[in-house]
C-alpha cells in the first residue's frame, strides 16, 4: 500500500513509499526459463509495468570476455522475454551502453545474447549510437545529491529512455567500488555518457540520484537479478564465479539489491546507495522491510568478500585517496586515454587469459557453463 512519505521523511519532494516484495528462487538450468516466468510472477511484473509501453531491456555487459558472473546470461535474457511475450508485452527492445573498456557488441556474440535476440525478433539499441538515440538536457524535479555539482553544465540523458518502461538485467556480484552491485548500478551505464566516470568519487549518491531520475521518466521499473553463478571477490570483472542457483526479482531496485547483498553477506544499510535511497524513500533497504516471496533465504549467507585488483588500487589512490585532488588531471584530460589503455590491456591481455579463463573451467562442471555453451548452437 502506499503511504505518504510525509509521515515518514518530512521530504516534500516525494510522494510515497511503496511496500516492497522481493521474489526468490532457487532454480537449476533444466528449468530455468520456466523458473523466470513463475518468479516474475510473483514478483508483479504485470503490476509494476504498463502494457502499452515499450518495454526495455536492460541488459549488463560489465566486461566483453564470456564471464559468467560478470554480466548478464543468455538464459535470464530469454527467460524474461519469454515471460514478457506469454504477459502480452509486444514492444519490447533490448538496449546497451558502451564503457571505455567494454566492446558491446562483442560482448553481445561472446556472451551468447545474439542467438536468444534473433529467435525472438528482439530489436537492439545503443545508447550510444546517434542513429538509434538522441541525448538531451534533463532538468530533475526532485532535489539532487550530487549530480548537478558532477555536471555543471547540465545533465543530458538518452531521450530514447523516456516514458518506457525499463527492466534491469543484473547479476549479483562483488564490486570495487560500490562493495555490491545490482539494479540500482545497472542505471549507471543507461543514463549516463562515456564522461560517467566523473562521479566515481561519489559514486553512491550519483547511484541515488539516477534512481530518482528513473522514478521521473520511466513509465515502470523492474529488475531481474541473475544469480546462478555470482560473482565473489573483484568485481564487477576480476571475480570468482560462485555456483548459487537463485535468481531474484522486484519492482523496488533497492528492495532487490538489498537482499542480494544479504545474500551474500553484507549488511545493506552499510551500503551506500542502498542506505541513502532507504533514507530518501526511493525503496526499502531494510530487510526487516522487505517481503520475501517465494524461497525461504533466512539463513542464506555467501560469506563473499569485496576485494581489490590492479586496477581498482590505482583507482582509488585518485577516486578516494590521496591523490584524490588530481582528479581533474588525470580523468578530465587526455590523461585519462593512458588509464583506458592500461585497464584495457590489463583486464583482456593479463587477466583474462592468465586467471580468467582459469576460473572458468573451474565451473565448467556445472550445469549453468554446459547451458551457456549450449547457446553456442544457436548462433
Amino acid at each position: 500500500m502506499a503511504v505518504p512519505l510525509s509521515d515518514i521523511l518530512g521530504n516534500p519532494g516525494l510522494d510515497y513509499v511503496m511496500c516492497a516484495k522481493v521474489a526468490v528462487i532457487k532454480t537449476r538450468p533444466e528449468t530455468v526459463i520456466e523458473d523466470i516466468d513463475r518468479l516474475v510472477e510473483m514478483a508483479g511484473l504485470k503490476d509494476a509495468l504498463p502494457l502499452d509501453k515499450t518495454t526495455i531491456l536492460k541488459d549488463n555487459i560489465s566486461w566483453h570476455m564470456p564471464f559468467l558472473s560478470a554480466n548478464t546470461t543468455p538464459w535470464q535474457l530469454e527467460g524474461i522475454i519469454k515471460a514478457l511475450s506469454k504477459r502480452g508485452y509486444r514492444d519490447v527492445v533490448c538496449v546497451e551502453n558502451r564503457t571505455v573498456v567494454t566492446n558491446p557488441a562483442k560482448g553481445r556474440r561472446l556472451n551468447r545474447y545474439t542467438p536468444v535476440l534473433t529467435e525472438n525478433g528482439i530489436p537492439v539499441k545503443s545508447n550510444f549510437n546517434p542513429d538509434h538515440m538522441r541525448w538531451v538536457r534533463y532538468e530533475p524535479k526532485a532535489e539532487m545529491l550530487v549530480m548537478h555539482k558532477v555536471y555543471p553544465k547540465g545533465i543530458y540523458l538518452p531521450e530514447y529512455f523516456f516514458d518506457k518502461n525499463i527492466i534491469h538485467l543484473p547479476t549479483m556480484k562483488c564490486h570495487i567500488y560500490t562493495t555490491m552491485t545490482g539494479a540500482m548500478k545497472n542505471a549507471f551505464g543507461g543514463l549516463l555518457n562515456n564522461k560517467r566516470h566523473y562521479t566515481h568519487s561519489v559514486i553512491h549518491e550519483t547511484l541515488v540520484d539516477l534512481l530518482t531520475i528513473q522514478k521521473e521518466i520511466h513509465s515502470g521499473i523492474f529488475a531481474l537479478t541473475d544469480g546462478t553463478v555470482a560473482g565473489d571477490g573483484a568485481g564487477p570483472r576480476t571475480m570468482m564465479p560462485a555456483v548459487k542457483n537463485y535468481m531474484l526479482a522486484s519492482a523496488d531496485s533497492v528492495a532487490v539489491d538489498a537482499v542480494s547483498a544479504k545474500m551474500m553477506g553484507f549488511d545493506p544499510m552499510s551500503i551506500g546507495c542502498i542506505r541513502i535511497a532507504h533514507e530518501r524513500g526511493l525503496g526499502a533497504g531494510r530487510p526487516e522491510e522487505i517481503e520475501v516471496v517465494g524461497e525461504d533465504i533466512s539463513g542464506v549467507n555467501f560469506k563473499f568478500r569485496q576485494c581489490e585488483n590492479l586496477a581498482s588500487r590505482a583507482g582509488k589512490l585518485f577516486w578516494f585517496g590521496p591523490l584524490k585532488s588530481l582528479q581533474t588531471l588525470m580523468f578530465r584530460t587526455p590523461l585519462v586515454y593512458a588509464f583506458i589503455f592500461a585497464s584495457f590491456l590489463y583486464h583482456d591481455y593479463i587477466w583474462w587469459p592468465t586467471t580468467g579463463k582459469r576460473r572458468m573451467k573451474q565451473i565448467e562442471d556445472s550445469g549453468w557453463y554446459k547451458l551457456f555453451q549450449s547457446y553456442n548452437t544457436r548462433i
